[in-house]
């Protein structure tokens, strides 16, 4: 076995901004075949998950802060 064979047989760790990039696409439900293999050779899930929840809580935080300034403005 030569060194290029044992280096595309191990998958490399996303790099952060790969998963922003992931988990905004799964967000949106666009995603390019491309993108779609990588995150699927990825030694592990746990960046996706951890960034998929991260993700959902900002949603949260700032559904919570738009609705609570429209409701401020609206005098309620």
């Amino acid at each position: 076995m030569s060194d290029h064979d044992s280096d595309q047989q191990q998958p490399r760790r996303p790099t952060f901004w790969e998963v922003v990039q992931s988990v905004l696409a799964g967000a949106l439900g666009v995603q390019t075949n491309e993108a779609r293999k990588r995150d699927f050779q990825s030694p592990t899930p746990v960046p996706y998950i951890i960034g998929g929840v991260v993700f959902t809580v900002l949603l949260i935080i700032v559904l919570i802060v738009v609705v609570n300034v429209i409701l401020s403005n609206a005098g309620v």
